[in-house]
């Protein structure tokens, strides 16, 4: 589809047609806004798709983002969309090898089941008391800081007179995580399973004096007022189709094939040319919304671009002929499986993978979280893979940063691959290659990203795939009243290095939009 050359009005432009940009549109479009929204690529998803990634293979998979927590409910019944989420009855396993025995620890299926596992793994109550006197206060703090999300940005001492415990303040927002981390818990690997909310896709030690691993921590606590990460019936690609279908329900306009290489814009309006397979138009809006990269908004107005960002994560899709046996006699891998399952997370391994990469040099143990999306929900399977037991396998990579990559993607991502397949070798009963399925030309299935494969393929800055380092969720200068303003004033940032951005949220989307009406009716 394509919209006609020359140039055309309309009340908002949206570039980028990835989860935030579809949101802004389906909001702009039910408030009677004339709304075009232009994608350069052939589909619209962003890094928020479910595709078939092995040739002649019925497994549609959600490709690059996976899970889902910070989505307010709210943006899902104001747009009335056909999405639905699922829960995972176990949050994590990690195994471990413990007096030369393979044991694990196994979160969730219940309070009575995992106090035991704790009990089972540190022998004895400590440390299954504090893990719930931890969460209960990131549980206290989600209850009042997730509602401010889709809101008006609030200060700093607003925000911290909400959350109303100083105790949980100076831990979260004023000193490094790691110290709260190594006062609640003694035992390595509890530690670790904690530390690794703090670093998804972020290149930070435990202790780092920035509180980068803080701001990515509080993230990872706060979804839905819970913290909990919920599955996506039909893969994350159900909610951008969604999303999409809401937004042309409403009368949006959205075109694919469609990419933005330009914004003059004044106090008045804006002017986007954009390039298609047939030449250059342009469209005019009052407000021009940019679902993309702070990069690539600088890029496109001609401003300074800000520093570079960096991703540091490696992101791995599988499809397996069966779930491999683990070497734990104690663990069932269709629970170990269904929650998130971490490999060579403990607090010391993350610290010296973090060392060693900020050395220059790929850890030697990488550290990674495992899941199975089709475990709890096997919709994304054809019915005949589903009959014989099949089941996917999703594995995010830490502490991997772009520029280990530099020299020779392929081959590092090769080496990076093998290694840390060899980590969760370690804990099976067999090897995980005699589970690989194959895929039409007798390959096996699994493709593996690294941070500058996600460059390439989505635009995303370094492979950072929250655009830049996450904001905390206040206002700081600069920051406008939403945090989606821009220096021009009929232009605003609804991408993931908006304030309050990073992860599949809608929120920076549903701010740009509720920007744009506000400035309408003032």
């Amino acid at each position: 589809m394509s919209v006609n050359q020359g140039t055309r009005a309309y009340d908002a432009v949206i570039v980028g047609a990835g989860h935030n940009g579809l949101v802004a549109a389906a909001y702009l479009a039910r408030a009677g806004r004339s709304v075009l929204v232009l994608e350069r690529l052939g589909h619209t998803g962003g890094a928020a798709v479910s595709s078939r990634p092995f040739a002649g293979v019925a497994a549609r998979l959600s490709r690059y983002s996976y899970l889902v927590s910070l989505l307010p409910r709210k943006i899902v019944a104001d747009l009335g969309l056909d999405f639905r989420l699922r829960s995972r009855t176990i949050s994590s396993y990690t195994p471990v090898e413990r007096a030369g025995r393979p044991t694990g620890l196994l979160v969730g299926g219940g309070e009575a089941r995992t106090r035991d596992a704790f009990a089972r793994l540190t022998g004895g109550e400590r440390e299954y008391a504090a893990w719930r006197r931890f969460y209960g206060m990131t549980g206290r703090v989600a209850e009042r800081v997730f509602p401010t999300l889709t809101e008006p940005l609030p200060g700093r001492d607003e925000l911290r007179r909400r959350i109303d415990d100083e105790s949980a303040w100076r831990a979260l927002f004023e000193e490094p995580i790691g110290a709260a981390v190594e006062a609640h818990f003694e035992d390595d690997l509890v530690r670790g399973v904690v530390l690794t909310d703090a670093l998804i896709g972020t290149f930070a030690d435990a202790h780092d004096p920035t509180l980068a691993q803080n701001r990515c921590f509080l993230y990872h606590v706060i979804g839905g007022g819970t913290g909990a990460w919920d599955v996506p019936v039909g893969g994350m690609g159900a909610l951008t189709d969604a999303l999409a279908a809401a937004a042309r329900t409403a009368g949006a306009e959205i075109v694919t094939g469609h990419e933005a290489v330009r914004i003059a814009a004044d106090e008045d309006g804006a002017e986007v040319t954009y390039r298609t397979a047939d030449g250059e138009g342009v469209a005019a809006a009052r407000h021009v919304l940019v679902n993309a990269s702070p990069q690539e908004l600088a890029a496109l107005t001609g401003d300074t671009p800000p520093e570079p960002a960096e991703g540091a994560q490696l992101k791995v899709n599988m499809l397996l002929t069966r779930l491999p046996k683990l070497r734990d006699p104690d663990a069932d891998p269709r629970e170990a499986f269904a929650g998130t399952f971490h490999t060579a997370e403990g607090y010391g391994q993350l610290a010296t993978a973090h060392a060693e990469a900020a050395a220059g040099r790929l850890p030697t143990a990488p550290p990674s979280e495992i899941y199975c999306h089709s475990l709890t929900d096997p919709t994304i399977l054809g019915p005949e893979l589903a009959a014989r037991g099949y089941q996917t396998l999703t594995l995010f990579g830490l502490h991997t940063p772009a520029r280990l990559f530099d020299r020779d993607n392929d081959a590092t991502r090769a080496h990076l691959l093998a290694a840390t397949l060899a980590q969760l070798d370690a804990h099976l009963a067999e090897p995980l290659a005699d589970c690989l399925a194959t895929d039409a030309d007798g390959r096996p299935c699994i493709e593996a990203k690294t941070p500058l494969d996600l460059e390439r393929d989505l635009r995303l800055p370094g492979g950072n795939i929250f655009h830049r380092a996450l904001s905390w969720p206040y206002s700081q200068q600069d920051t406008g009243r939403w945090g989606v303003e821009t220096r021009h004033p009929r232009v605003l940032l609804c991408g993931a290095g908006a304030v309050r951005g990073g992860g599949v949220s809608g929120v920076p989307g549903h701010n740009a939009a509720m920007a744009v009406l506000e400035s309408a009716a003032s």
